[in-house]
C-alpha cells in the first residue's frame, strides 16, 4: 500500500495510509530531512485509556471558542513551551512533553531507529540531548527522556473521548523544520482507522480511532500537539492526506492518534520500557496478501497459525485464505487490519475463507496484539 516513499535521508521522510470506507485516498506525514536548517527550509509536514482527572472536554471550550476569537495567541503561549523540535540523523519530527521528568511522546516513525536525540523548544538557544525510552509501532508511539529535563513544561491534556466533529483545533510543531509553527482548523471527524504502509523491517501500522482534522500537517508536524481551544492536547498529529495519483498532499484532511490513547500507551512505556497491554484485537496468525490467477489480490492467505491463539483454536491453519471478517471483505491485509482495528480482543467474529477451494465460515474469538 505504499503511496509515498520515505526518504528520510535525502528529502522529507512520508508515511501513507488508506481511509477505511473512504473514496481511496492516501495520507502521509513525516520528519524532515535532517540536513535542513529552519532558515533553509523557509526559503524553499473508542481509546482505551481512561481520561487523567480532571481533563477538561474540548468539545464546549471549541465551542466558544470558536465564536467570533480574534487571536488564538493565548492557546498558543501556553502550549508552545511543552512541544519539542525532535532530531535525529534521519530527520525531524515534534514531541510533546508529558510530565517533569522529561518524558516526551512522539511518533514512533520519529523515533525511527534511534535511540539518541536531540530536543529543542522554540526559543531555547541549544538544543538538549534525549534518549529513547520504548517505541510501539503498532500505534505508532515512542517515548523519549530528556537527559536534562529542567524548564521542560509538561502539557496539559484533555479527553480526546469528548472530541466532536466541528471543534476548532490548531495544531502545533515544527513543519519542515520551522520551530514552533501553528495551524488552525476543525475536528473533521472522529473514530477514524487509517493504514500506514509497511517500513523497512517492520509491518504496517493501523491506526484505530484517530481523529481527522481540517489544520494543514506537514512534514515535521509529526508528534506534535493537536489542541483544542482551551489549550488541551487532545491529539499527536502523525499522517497527512496525499493523492494517489502522484502523491500530492489534499488539503485539510490530516489525522491525530487520540490524546487518551497516546497517554497509556506512554505510560506504560514509561513504567515498564515496553508496552504490557496493546488493547488491540488480534487474530494470532502470520497472513500475506494471495494473488489470484490474474495477480490481482483475491484475499488473505494464512501462512502460519501462532500456538494456542485465536486462528488455532477456531481451526484455521496455514494455506486458508480469508476472504471476509463479518460483513468486511478482506481482499488484502491491509483490509483485514482495518477490519480488526474496530474490534477488541474477547469479540467473536465470523471469518469468512477458502480452504482447497471450498469456502466456510467459523467463529473466531479474537484475541490481543502482542505486547512489545
Amino acid at each position: 500500500m505504499r503511496i509515498t516513499q520515505r526518504a528520510r535521508r535525502t528529502g522529507l521522510a512520508a508515511l501513507a495510509a488508506m481511509v477505511i470506507g473512504g473514496s481511496g485516498f492516501a495520507v502521509g506525514a513525516g520528519a524532515t530531512a535532517s540536513g535542513a536548517t529552519p532558515a533553509a527550509t523557509a526559503t524553499a509536514t473508542a481509546t482505551p485509556g481512561a481520561a487523567a482527572a480532571g481533563a477538561a472536554a474540548p468539545g464546549a471550550a471549541a465551542a466558544a471558542g470558536s465564536a467570533g476569537v480574534a487571536s488564538y495567541a493565548g492557546v498558543v503561549r501556553q502550549v508552545l513551551p511543552s512541544v519539542v523540535l525532535i532530531r535525529t540523523s534521519e530527520g525531524l519530527g515534534s514531541g510533546v512533553v508529558l510530565d517533569r521528568s522529561g518524558n516526551i511522546v512522539t511518533n514512533a516513525h520519529v523515533a525511527g531507529s534511534a535511540t539518541k536525540f536531540q530536543v529543542q523548544v522554540a526559543g531555547d538557544t541549544a538544543p538538549r540531548s534525549a534518549h529513547l525510552v520504548g517505541t510501539y509501532p503498532p500505534d505508532d508511539l515512542a517515548v523519549i527522556r530528556a537527559d536534562d529535563p529542567s524548564g521542560l513544561q509538561p502539557a496539559k491534556f484533555g479527553n480526546s473521548d469528548q472530541a466532536q466533529a466541528g471543534d476548532v483545533v490548531l495544531a502545533i510543531g515544527n513543519p519542515l523544520g520551522l520551530s514552533g509553527s501553528v495551524t488552525q482548523g476543525i475536528v473533521s471527524a472522529t473514530d477514524r482507522a487509517v493504514t500506514e504502509p509497511a517500513a523497512e523491517g517492520s509491518a504496517a501500522a493501523t491506526l484505530a480511532g484517530a481523529i481527522q482534522t481540517s489544520a494543514p500537517i506537514n512534514p515535521g508536524n509529526s508528534g506534535g500537539a493537536l489542541v483544542s481551544a482551551s489549550g488541551q492536547v487532545i491529539g499527536i498529529p502523525t499522517l497527512a492526506a496525499a493523492s494517489p495519483q502522484g502523491g500530492s498532499q489534499a488539503q485539510g484532511i490530516g489525522f491525530a492518534i487520540p490524546s487518551n490513547l497516546a497517554r497509556d500507551i506512554a505510560s506504560q512505556i514509561i513504567d515498564s520500557g515496553h508496552v504490557t497491554n496493546s488493547h488491540r484485537a488480534a487474530l494470532g496468525a502470520e497472513v500475506t496478501t494471495a494473488l489470484g490467477a490474474d495477480g490481482s489480490p483475491r484475499g488473505v492467505g494464512v501462512v502460519t497459525v501462532t500456538s494456542g491463539g485465536a486462528a488455532e483454536h477456531a481451526g484455521l491453519r496455514a494455506g486458508d485464505v480469508i476472504t471476509a471478517v463479518g460483513d468486511a471483505q478482506t481482499q488484502d491485509t491491509t483490509a483485514l487490519s482495518q477490519s480488526l482495528a474496530a474490534a477488541r480482543p474477547g469479540d467473536k467474529v465470523t471469518i469468512t475463507f477458502s480452504r482447497a477451494g471450498q469456502e466456510r465460515t467459523v467463529q473466531l474469538t479474537l484475541g490481543e496484539l502482542p505486547s512489545s
